[in-house]
């Protein structure tokens, strides 16, 4: 049987793994031409697990180790140790909730992509749209990025502005940024996955 060619992906997640179902989907509807080879969680009950079982994609629950908000070493090797074995030529994070650093971003280098609720460089860290509410901007929105070693400070890949509406709540507004989430990250990862994206230092530019 021949091997496929297409880009291989690991997708990360902590939550209900809404973007990745969106990004699955674009996989088998051949929206993205990439193949996910394993999704993996820190949450051993999450839901993301649950859906890559619907889709037939390889599941693994990584022990997260001693920290609150970073894998520990043993639990950093072992995520290294899993993703070679799997292939994986990329790292997709959807709400994964714990801070990648060191050996493996060095090994996935302008590799590991994330998306964030807000249109970066404002309001990164965590609840996004509760600071945009709290600050009383008037557009928001959700960002593509590469991840770096800082927190959201990565080179931006593409970015859709999500409007504040007037009586929005934190509720309303972040499941308006979600809807725009799960439009904007599959077309993302198409444009970066084929090299339409071109990654010059801290910037990128479409070749299109």
């Amino acid at each position: 049987m021949a091997h496929s060619t297409k880009p291989k992906i690991a997708v990360l997640g902590s939550g209900k793994g809404s973007n990745f179902v969106s990004i699955a989907n674009a996989c088998r509807d051949q929206h993205l031409d990439a193949e996910i080879v394993v999704v993996v969680s820190d949450i051993k009950s999450a839901g993301i697990l649950e859906h890559a079982r619907e889709f037939g994609i390889r599941d693994f629950f990584l022990s997260p180790g001693k920290f609150r908000s970073k894998l520990d070493e043993t639990a950093e090797s072992k995520l290294i140790e899993t993703l070679k074995q799997s292939g994986t030529e990329w790292i997709v994070l959807a709400g994964f909730m714990r801070i990648l650093k060191g050996e493996l971003l060095r090994h996935f280098e302008n590799r590991v992509v994330n998306i964030h609720p807000s249109l970066l460089p404002s309001f990164p860290g965590l609840e996004a749209w509760t600071q945009a509410l709290d600050y009383g901007v008037k557009v928001t929105g959700c960002t593509v990025h590469l991840v770096d070693q800082g927190i959201d400070t990565g080179p931006i890949v593409a970015q859709e502005a999500v409007a504040v509406l007037p009586d929005d709540t934190a509720h309303s507004l972040h499941a308006r940024i979600q809807d725009a989430e799960r439009r904007l990250y599959p077309t993302a990862l198409r444009q970066l996955l084929t090299g339409q994206i071109k990654i010059e230092g801290r910037r990128t530019f479409n070749r299109a």
